[in-house]
Formats: C-alpha cells, structure tokens, sequence
C-alpha cells in the first residue's frame, strides 16, 4: 500500500510540475487617454509570457496624484503620460526607479528631458489654437496668423480657451503665452479678457460645445486643441470626407510641445519585465501604433506616421518650450496670475 501512495503522490507532483506556469502580471497605471492597440499589446504578451494589466487612473495630474500617494506600497510596475508640465513634479517625489534602455540611444535629444534618467520619453504633440475652415472661408475676418492678432476687435468673442488650473490642455496654451511674451503675459490675458475671450473648465467642451469646426454647431470659430485634432476630424467623420474641416494657426511660438514619460516605479514587482516594456514602448511596433491610437507623434523617427497624419496635421515651424523645472518653479504662479487677470 505504501508503495502504491508513492506512486501515486509521485504521478501527481509529475503532473503539476508539467502543467504550464500562469504567466506574471505586469501592471501599467496610464492616464485615462491611453490607448494601445490588442494586437500590439498581444505580441509584448506572447514575447514575454506575461498578461498585461492597464491602470486607468484618471487624467494625468490624478494619475501622478494617485502614484505619489501610493509610491510606498505601488500600484503599478510601470507608469504612462506624465508629461513635461508634471515631470518635475514626479521626479522631486522620486516615484521612479533610474532605466537606461538601449532603445534610447534611437530618440533624439529634444526629447531627453530628464538627465537621470528616470523617466522615458514615449511620444509628443502640440497645443495649438485650432480654427473652422468654412468659418473664415469668406476671409471676413481672415484667419488670425499670430497670438498677437487674436486680440484685434474683428476676433472678438471668436476664441475658446480652457482653465489652466483644471485643464492641461489649457495650461499647455498658458505656457505658450509664458513663453511667447514673457513677463508681460498678463497683459496679453488682459487683452484676450477684454476681446471677450470664452473660458470653459475642459477639452471637450470647449472641443465639443463651444468649437464650431466639430459639431457645426458652437458659437466660436476658435479653440485651443491639438496639431493632431484635424486628423481626428478626418477619421472619425461619418459620412467619410475629402478634407479635414479644421486647421491649426501654426505662427513662431504658438503652440505648445507636450512630451509624455514612462518610467519604471520605484519599488515596482516586476523590475525585469517593466524594463522590456520600456524598451518596447520605444519599438517601432508601439510607435507606429501610437499616432492612430492617441493622436500623438511618436518619439522613434524610425517610426513611419500614417498617410493621414502627413496629409492633414501641419507642423509648427518653431513650438514653444519651457524646462520642466521651471514650469515646476512657477506653475502655481502663472495659474495665479491668469486667474486673477481673466476670472475676476
């Protein structure tokens, strides 16, 4: 009997140790606009036998609020889309573990925003003001070129902005007139408040609501979105259309460059395999699939864009950039300052 359990006990531990392992989890927080094709994320899956989990997390300053809050005991291995206006923010907190990955050496300079290399550079775009074709199509008034023009009288009331304090996309455009005019800023808000410029908390109302190139519908001509808006206007148009019905004023300084990181938490569980999902995030297989994914550019120059990305977004001659440390240095500041300049 005894050598019957033997064997028995002995075909069963057989058994278990023949039976597949269940792959490792690999958690990856993101902001709430994420987006990555199942294909995409398949191959990283089937490459590295690990089931990918996605962390929606809100947008991208709750996303950083939650890992800050949570980076003694991390929710995640990897963190995606804290972009150059927060990145400061997330490396004073040091929520990220240091990771050169050999992809790197193929992304240019412009994009290495953090010598310690804690966090990664995964794509960008730009904040730019978008305009409705068919509004100034008569050319009465014509197409604002410049920030300047925007405060003329015969673009009045014409400009959807969204609140910086609530809304990156309208803290993107704040950092754009920090950059443009300098200490005198505020006199250009001044300016934009007396030309009666429209304030809403978000993108997409001001996108959706208020915007007349979207809906056909909003009462302003003029909104600050994305260099990549009228590509999506292309793709999603229904019934299909010939032309995007948006364009972007793309003048010296106008627009505002984003860059979006990734970065390995400290103390994450799964040190190795974050390290191959950065590396992967860095491929030409994940940036290609990021301009049709989230309607941003990809980092890699390898990567080829879309024909409809070529044909319909315009390029900004010369997009406005700040440092990160020192949108971290005066931030709050600015906000202040636009606050009590166009809210009160």
């Amino acid at each position: 009997m005894q050598h019957f359990h033997f064997l028995f006990f002995g075909f069963l531990f057989l058994l278990s140790s023949c039976a597949p392992a269940q792959p490792v989890t690999l958690t990856i927080m993101t902001h709430d606009s994420f987006s990555i094709s199942e294909e995409v994320v398949a191959s990283f899956e089937e490459a590295n036998r690990v089931k990918v989990v996605f962390l929606p997390s809100g947008d991208a300053g709750s996303m950083l609020n939650k890992a800050i809050l949570t980076k003694d005991a991390p929710l995640a291995d990897v963190i995606f889309g804290v972009d150059n206006t927060f990145l400061s923010r997330a490396l004073d907190e040091d929520i990220f573990e240091p990771y050169v990955s050999p992809e790197l050496q193929n992304i240019p300079d412009e994009f290495k925003l953090d010598p310690s290399n804690r966090a990664t550079p995964v794509d960008y775009g730009d904040v730019c003001i978008n305009y409705d074709k068919a509004y100034f199509a008569g050319n009465n008034p014509p197409v604002p070129r410049s920030l300047e023009e925007l405060t003329k009288p015969e673009y009045k009331n014409l400009l959807v902005v969204e609140n910086p304090a609530t809304s990156s996309t309208g803290l993107a455009f704040l950092l754009a007139t920090v950059v443009h005019f300098g200490d005198d800023f505020d006199d250009y808000w001044r300016a934009l408040k007396e030309n009666e410029v429209v304030v809403v908390d978000g993108w997409e109302t001001a996108y959706y609501t208020n915007f007349s190139g979207s809906s056909g519908r909003g009462p302003q001509p003029l909104v600050v979105s994305y260099r990549a808006s009228p590509v999506a206007e292309v793709i999603f148009a229904d019934p299909p259309i010939d032309d995007a019905p948006t364009a972007s004023i793309d003048s010296p300084g106008s627009c505002f460059r984003q860059v979006e990181f990734a970065g390995i938490l400290r103390g994450a569980p799964n040190r190795a395999l974050a390290e191959k999902f950065i590396d992967f995030m860095l491929g030409k297989q994940f940036q290609e699939d990021v301009p049709l994914q989230m309607f941003v550019y990809p980092v890699n120059p390898d990567a080829v864009l879309p024909d409809v990305f070529v044909k319909y977004a315009q390029a900004p001659t010369q997009p406005a950039r700040l440092s990160p440390a020192e949108i971290a240095a005066h931030r709050d500041e600015w906000i202040q300052i636009w606050t009590d300049v166009v809210l009160k």
